[in-house]
């Protein structure tokens, strides 16, 4: 199981205990990158999907859960996991 894999599954099964560095990577390892920081807000942009901005906020260290949800829907959507796993 790689590191993309283990990071899903983990933010899956507690998305309420999760740290922002972690959201934050798993969206790195899945094919986003850091586009830029506009105050507390990070947005990163797929390379494949140019157009579809993911917009993260940390609260005092941690990831909100409607924002991994909506990283894990995007993940699931579009079989990201499979394509990180392909690229490890």
């Amino acid at each position: 199981m790689g590191r993309a894999e283990k990071l899903y599954s983990r933010l899956k099964v507690s998305p309420h205990n999760a740290s922002f560095k972690e959201l934050c990577k798993l969206a790195e390892l899945v094919g986003f990158r850091f586009e830029r920081q506009k105050g507390s807000h990070k947005l990163y942009i797929h390379e494949l999907f140019p157009g579809r901005i993911m917009n993260f906020q940390s609260r005092r260290g941690k990831a909100k859960p409607t924002q991994i949800r909506q990283l894990l829907g995007f993940i699931d959507e579009y079989g990201l996991l499979e394509e990180a796993k392909n690229d490890e």
